[in-house]
């Protein structure tokens, strides 16, 4: 299971990339995994705020439905239109193509909360 070191993690599985004031936000390769064949993915709209903690999208997959949660707060700036066509990149390459979200972050201290690739691995027991 791949959990790249750069990356913060929250314990709903979401993977946060920082990139100065803005983050990219997707689901783990754990996640995917424990979904299994993702068929569709629901995204919030561009300039749509979301508050961490609070659900921001779903992902469908064969098995379910699991809701997408917040890792931080902030402003949409961009979606990943490609999942729309091609929500299996999710399976693909979770952590390349099939970012979701890129969010303006309103409060960069929400990013002290969110666990460093050693405590993931540790909460998944890998």
């Amino acid at each position: 299971m791949a959990v790249p070191k750069e990356l913060k993690y929250s314990k709903e599985h979401e993977w946060v990339k920082v990139d100065g004031d803005t983050v990219l936000i997707g689901i783990t390769d754990y996640a995917q995994n424990e979904l299994g064949d993702i068929v569709f993915v629901e995204l919030p709209e561009v300039d749509e705020e979301i508050s961490e903690g609070d659900s921001f999208g779903s992902v469908e997959s064969v098995k379910t439905v699991s809701e997408l949660y917040a890792p931080v707060s902030g402003k949409v700036v961009e979606i990943n239109d490609e999942l729309e066509d091609s929500p299996e990149f999710v399976n693909e390459s979770p952590y390349e193509k099939a970012w979701m979200v890129k969010v303006e972050l309103s409060d960069e201290s929400q990013l002290d909360a969110l666990l460093d690739a050693e405590k993931y691995e540790e909460m998944i027991g890998e």
